[in-house]
């Protein structure tokens, strides 16, 4: 998931410099007023999204896996939990009453 987010960011900030440079040679239209920083990081997240759509999709895949696989084994242990405190309560709740009968 890490490589995934770093891969992302990497993508963001190549789309950054690239726009910067687009701006400041004035081959794409600057922001009005002291809005400059703003237009450039929402033309660099605009652009980025759909390259890493496409070219992360391998590593993406990957990253659910994972995901899945966590929440599975997070499943699967709160299951365990859930029966062992089961168990315990029934095992509580017959001592008790034997010790009621006698």
């Amino acid at each position: 998931m890490l490589r995934y987010t770093l891969m992302r960011l990497g993508v963001f900030a190549g789309c950054f410099v690239v726009v910067w440079g687009l701006v400041y040679s004035g081959v794409v239209p600057r922001g009005l007023g002291d809005s400059n920083l703003m237009w450039i990081l929402l033309l660099s997240l605009v652009i980025s999204a759909p390259i890493s759509f496409v070219v992360l999709r391998k590593e993406r895949d990957r990253a659910s896996v994972t995901v899945v696989r966590r929440v599975d084994r997070m499943k699967a242990n709160l299951e365990a939990n859930r029966s062992q405190e089961d168990a315990t309560a029934d095992d509580a709740a017959a001592s008790q009453g034997r010790t009621q009968t006698s």
